[in-house]
């Protein structure tokens, strides 16, 4: 079994931070599309008690990011752009959590191949913080169009 030692310098600390964000936000992303699909679901009347509302939201929150876009997707109206910023992230966020690592491990052995990676997470986490940040918009308003208070569900 070969052994692989972990880079200490400061920017394997950051390379490492970067990656922890990309993951972050990524569940962030996956929070507010479980929110976004509870709202919803709520201004559609398909969850008639607080208890209903209550256990779909526990059952969301272990759905995967993929199984969340392919839900909302029919009970939201995306834009065809959003539709495919939404599954861009989906397939890296996957390819991040999975696989980053594993085939790019010789590049956290070189300050190019980190600088490279961390400018790469870097564009990551950009790109779902922005998508999180609509999505946020768009939970506001669902919550102001039901008269309700954010802090009451969620």
């Amino acid at each position: 079994m070969k052994h692989t030692q972990v880079p200490e310098s400061e920017q394997s600390k950051e390379l490492f931070a970067y990656f922890g964000l990309a993951v972050y936000y990524g569940q962030a992303l996956e929070q507010q599309l479980t929110n976004l699909l509870l709202l919803t679901k709520l201004s559609q009347g398909k969850t008639p008690t607080e208890a209903d509302l209550t256990d779909l939201y526990q059952r969301k929150l272990s759905n995967s990011l993929g199984q969340l876009i392919k839900e909302i997707q029919h009970h939201f109206p995306f834009s065809e752009q959003e539709t495919a910023q939404l599954e861009e992230v989906w397939k890296q966020r996957n390819h991040i959590v999975h696989d980053y690592f594993k085939e790019r491990i010789q590049e956290t052995f070189t300050p190019a191949g980190r600088a490279k990676m961390i400018e790469e997470l870097k564009r990551f986490k950009n790109k779902a913080r922005r998508l999180e940040i609509k999505l946020q918009g768009y939970c506001t308003e669902m919550f102001t169009k039901l008269g309700l208070e954010e802090e009451t569900l969620f």
